[in-house]
């Protein structure tokens, strides 16, 4: 059973996302919170397996919520594994079109996934089964957007390195920079001549060894660590 803490402020919306949920086999609704504060007090004493977001609270109160929920004040690095008893449930945001610039700041607060609000129902309940597992979903339509975010961001950044690079295998790294050129596992596969599980197995190889939940996040770090660097 998937515990869910649903986070929104229009008690309508609330209210539909528990029936949605309560409906399906395997999923459960322990808690609403209609704010940021509400969400991450109510994350810490019902420890939910995950926390759904609705990204139209304020900019500043959603992100510090999802950094507070998915990240506790505990872990001495953003991407380190959570110390034995502390609880870190997992975070998908439901997204309106047009937040792209909300979904990347998210993303690097440590959301494991994002969805457009109008999904189908059934892309809602899997993603939240997918994230609430350990995997990243980014919708996507949002993809291209933040990979174009991370580029720009990092174009004016100073280079630094990046540990787990030198883990990575030859493979990896030509993998690596396929992703953070926005390539897909079809494009990846078809470069390498290798078959798209292939690829897909050799993209989580990548996140897991560089501290990474999303395709996304492993762009970033392909820039910080100056694997690639960004176009002129």
């Amino acid at each position: 059973m998937v515990s869910v803490l649903v986070v929104n402020d229009q008690s309508l919306q609330r209210l539909a996302l528990r029936m949605l949920l309560a409906a399906e086999p395997g999923l459960s609704v322990v808690g609403e919170a209609a704010s940021g504060a509400e969400a991450v007090h109510m994350s810490a004493s019902l420890r939910p397996d995950l926390v759904l977001v609705d990204s139209r609270l304020s900019l500043a109160d959603g992100i510090e919520t999802v950094r507070r929920i998915a990240r506790p004040s505990r872990l001495p690095r953003p991407l380190e594994p959570a110390e034995a008893g502390v609880h870190t449930p997992r975070v998908l945001v439901l997204t309106p079109a047009g937040h792209e610039g909300y979904a990347y700041a998210a993303l690097r607060a440590g959301a494991g996934g994002f969805l457009f609000e109008d999904a189908a129902p059934g892309e809602l309940t899997a993603a939240i089964r997918v994230v609430a597992a350990g995997d990243a979903v980014i919708t996507p339509g949002l993809t291209r957007a933040l990979i174009d975010a991370v580029r720009q961001e990092h174009a004016a950044r100073p280079l630094h390195r990046t540990s787990g690079l030198g883990t990575l295998t030859r493979r990896e790294r030509d993998v690596l920079i396929a992703v953070a050129s926005g390539w897909s596992n079809a494009e990846i596969a078809e470069w390498l001549s290798i078959a798209p599980t292939t690829v897909k197995s050799h993209v989580s190889k990548v996140l897991g060894k560089i501290g990474a939940r999303a395709r996304v996040q492993a762009v970033a770090f392909a820039y910080e660590s100056g694997l690639i660097r960004p176009a002129a």
